[in-house]
């Protein structure tokens, strides 16, 4: 693991006290109604469990970082903290609204505050305790939610041997974070259950160090696809965000990540391309190294599309969103599908009535699901697996099946 700077953490530690000590003199008006030793029983409660909470993430962050590595300790307490500060947070806010009115009020109530509502505290108590609820589920269930995504596309130029041509997606696997293997087992299988003509992966194997994925191999190895199955680095994969004892040590864990997509059958692509051929006609699959406004720019697409026929039907790999938004106006060639996922959706969000929303579109113009500009389209698969917050809410890993369609005049 990376070392961590001493200020930001006590910031936080800041934030989140400050967001606890406005939650529970917000809760004033309802603990005051018990008696006084019920009072000093939640009190001491409420306060202890802080404390615990906030005491445990410090001592695991510090034995994580003594051995190097994410350790299952430091994740359930990152989860611990984040479902208890976004409950609080949720509950703080709605108070905050009402303690607004209440200011205001006392502009034309002669500077006089008028007291809070308890029906209003209740209410900000239902919404804090649904949220809990959908954090809880996504800690436990959410994460392993695997979804089914799927669309045709229609293109004008798709040579007709690959009309109904099927390609299935995954990305951001992130192996190091997994804790069920059945659980993976049934994404794999819902992997083959849409019977792939061609399967492609767009990165982030691994959430650090190439080992991550060896108790996996053999179940991603599984992953059938009729015309072969390709994949892509993503930022993570390369260990930028470890410190290593030597440059070699980095550079041998890349190496053998290389190895390790080989072993699962899956063709890199390193700033390379693949003809993939049927019926005597071909579509070119592109597939470019990490290159990301802030993550990193190594892809060299020009490198990929060397000796591909500029007519030929496109379809790119590359593993952040924000490339397909430097190439579509400056690439003098058309691609006519990129295929990306790197932002995770956040793993927190609402995809549901019509609404399609996560903090994460406040990063990224496009963060998931489908965009097109003068019929180049971009898709960006909300990720397989988890990073950082162990769990996914409102936005479920995804497996992505695009089926080209021919379009005739």
């Amino acid at each position: 693991m990376r070392s961590i700077r001493i200020l930001p953490i006590a910031l936080l530690l800041v934030f989140i006290l400050l967001i606890d000590f406005y939650a529970f003199q917000a809760l004033g008006p309802i603990i005051s109604k018990f008696g006084k030793s019920s009072q000093e029983l939640v009190s001491a409660a409420y306060w202890g469990i802080t404390g615990f909470i906030l005491f445990s993430l410090l001592f695991t962050l510090k034995a994580a970082l003594k051995v190097g590595k994410l350790t299952n300790a430091l994740k359930n307490c990152i989860n611990t903290v984040l479902v208890n500060f976004v409950t609080k947070l949720v509950f703080v806010l709605s108070i905050f609204i009402q303690d607004i009115i209440r200011v205001l009020a006392s502009v034309f109530n002669a500077g006089v505050l008028p007291a809070r509502n308890d029906i209003a505290i209740f209410v900000g108590l239902g919404l804090a305790f649904l949220i809990f609820l959908a954090f809880l589920h996504g800690v436990t269930l959410g994460k392993y939610n695997y979804k089914v995504h799927k669309l045709n596309l229609h293109f004008d130029d798709l040579p007709e041997a690959f009309d109904d041509f099927k390609l299935v997606q995954i990305s951001d696997v992130h192996a190091g974070s997994f804790d069920n293997a059945r659980a993976v087992e049934k994404g794999i299988r819902l992997i083959n259950d849409q019977e792939p003509d061609l399967f492609v992966f767009t990165g982030d194997l691994v959430n650090n160090q190439s080992e991550e994925i060896l108790p996996w191999i053999e179940k991603f190895g599984r992953i059938k696809a009729k015309y072969g199955k390709y994949s892509i680095l993503g930022n993570h994969d390369y260990g930028d965000y470890i410190q290593w004892s030597s440059h070699h040590e980095k550079a041998m864990n890349l190496e053998h990540l290389k190895i390790y997509h080989s072993n699962m059958g899956f063709e890199l692509l390193l700033d390379q391309h693949a003809l993939i051929k049927k019926d005597g006609q071909e579509i070119a699959l592109l597939g470019v190294e990490n290159w990301g406004l802030g993550f990193g720019q190594r892809g060299d697409i020009k490198k990929a599309l060397s000796g591909v026929n500029p007519d030929a039907f496109k379809v790119l790999l590359s593993h952040d969103p924000t490339h397909w938004q430097s190439i579509i106006k400056e690439l003098p060639v058309k691609i006519d599908l990129t295929l990306s996922g790197h932002t995770h959706g956040m793993q927190f969000g609402i995809e549901a009535l019509g609404i399609k929303w996560s903090p994460v579109k406040y990063r990224y113009k496009h963060w998931a699901g489908l965009t097109e500009y003068k019929s180049r389209y971009l898709y960006i698969n909300r990720g397989f697996g988890f990073l950082g917050f162990s769990g996914r809410v409102g936005i479920w890993p995804e497996i992505t099946v695009i089926t080209l369609k021919k379009s005739y005049a």
